[in-house]
């Protein structure tokens, strides 16, 4: 029996499932509790308590829905010395994740040529299922990218230096190991490279409508009625199969290792075996590969809005990833311990002063970027003290499904979101109708609950409210 805390909190105790390690804690309004309880999430959410070694309460943020294994929306720590890792914590697209971008451009100029705009960013960056990207990478090539992440991108001049202060952990994992990365995996990314892919992932074309926190704006670097661009892609087929190719490590490794699970989407392996280093290894190369995708995207948007603006400058907000585990130091229960924090479909969310931000943003914290679905609103926040005591750290990550994709496309049509999007002044491009229609607005919850959902409960505050101009979809 869930049991209601609060307006923001419900908790599911122990006694509802056997075998649960922990209680499992959900964050939603009444709307949003009403639709993840019309999925598995809540079963998913004490499955993932049952998990060895874990602390803390299994967490499902107010954009959750059901996934493979674990939830969209969900967060869980590990103990590092007796806990576990598993590949459904973290999912198929590695550092799926979002960069903001802030354009100096004159917003009526950018709002006055939006279809040019669009379509040359369309042409420019290869996107879709399977599409290719603009470079071949050689296998020395591609296991550089797998070790530096964007910093190879930036040392090969698609960038600048001071783009790496703005991205998680400036944009490279050092554990990452291409040796851990299969022949296969490496074979479906060699040619991904700056590509947007499909699905959910989008470029948008945005203006700031409304500020909250103008101090807190100006410290991330923009401002009311400015242009910026929101890139959501992740790590492409590299980063599938890299996930593929540890669910079957794991479902052997359980055996040598005693490890039976509720669900053998649980798969996992203790964090320091031979497996489990090995799936952390790959799993921060192919999110490296992710972190220089989108660097590559970024550059050729630069290159699109010189051309048609000539010396514009555009600059990196932040770039966070939602699809991650990771080691951290955190306090739980008046110790500090280090954990490996299982983010999936979840976004870092560090508030001021801590340690692992650049020294420009150390002051107010980190940018928690918040996309919403297409057609309507995304949001910046920050994270608050709260955000530390409670989630690891952890905030929600766009707007979340509310739809499978087979109930949406029977329920509209491309025409009519077409027609829809034009009613609003957006301009469309999409690598095809099916993949539009399956993204439409009424498909995903209302971003404004879940913004206000975290905010509601302490745990993020609003600075900025983004809407889209123009939207390109694989």
């Amino acid at each position: 029996m869930l049991q209601t805390l609060d307006s923001y909190r419900h908790r599911v105790p122990l006694t509802h499932k056997a075998g649960m390690r922990v209680e499992g804690l959900i964050y939603a309004d009444r709307e949003l509790l009403s639709q993840i309880q019309s999925d598995q999430t809540l079963e998913q959410v004490a499955n993932v308590a049952t998990l060895p070694g874990i602390v803390g309460k299994s967490l499902a943020m107010p954009d959750a829905h059901q996934g493979y294994g674990f939830c969209i929306g969900g967060v869980a720590a590990s103990d590092i010395d007796h806990g576990v890792v598993s590949a459904g914590g973290v999912g198929f697209d590695i550092n799926c994740g979002v960069r903001l971008l802030a354009c100096d451009a004159d917003p009526g100029d950018v709002r006055s040529r939006l279809q040019t705009l669009i379509g040359a960013l369309f042409r420019d960056i290869p996107c879709g299922t399977g599409k290719k990207g603009r470079l071949g990478l050689s296998a020395k090539q591609l296991d550089d990218v797998l070790s530096q992440g964007a910093r190879w991108a930036v040392e090969q001049e698609y960038g600048e230096e001071e783009d790496l202060a703005r991205i998680e952990d400036h944009g490279t994992l050092p554990q990452a190991s291409p040796a851990s990365v299969s022949a296969r995996a490496k074979e479906r990314g060699h040619e991904q490279i700056g590509t947007l892919g499909s699905g959910n992932h989008f470029l948008e074309i945005q203006a700031v409508e409304e500020v909250f926190e103008e101090e807190t704006a100006t410290a991330f670097g923009f401002r009311k009625g400015q242009i910026v661009l929101l890139i959501h892609s992740g790590s492409r087929g590299l980063g599938h199969q890299v996930c593929t190719d540890a669910l079957d490590a794991m479902q052997r490794g359980m055996k040598k290792h005693g490890i039976s699970v509720v669900d053998r989407q649980l798969a996992c392996v203790p964090i320091h075996s031979d497996e489990g280093r090995v799936y952390l290894q790959a799993m921060a190369a192919a999110a490296n590969f992710a972190f220089a995708n989108r660097q590559m995207m970024t550059h050729w948007v630069r290159e699109v809005f010189s051309r048609e603006f000539g010396n514009v400058s555009i600059r990196v907000v932040y770039d966070v990833c939602h699809n991650i585990a990771k080691i951290e130091e955190h306090t739980w229960e008046g110790k500090r311990r280090s954990v490996l924090v299982h983010r999936k479909g979840a976004t870092r969310a560090f508030p001021a002063q801590h340690p692992a931000l650049p020294d420009d943003l150390r002051p107010v914290g980190q940018p928690v970027l918040v996309p919403g679905s297409m057609g309507t609103a995304s949001y910046v926040l920050v994270g608050t003290d709260r955000v530390m005591q409670e989630t690891f750290g952890s905030s929600c990550h766009g707007a979340g499904r509310a739809m499978s994709r087979t109930r949406i496309k029977n329920e509209t049509t491309a025409e009519e979101l077409l027609a829809m999007m034009r009613s609003r002044g957006i301009e469309v491009r999409g690598q095809s109708k099916a993949g539009l229609t399956e993204e439409a607005p009424q498909a995903y919850k209302d971003v404004h609950r879940v913004v206000d959902v975290m905010t509601g409960a302490g745990l993020a505050r609003k600075v900025a409210r983004l809407v889209p101009l123009a939207v390109m979809k694989g």
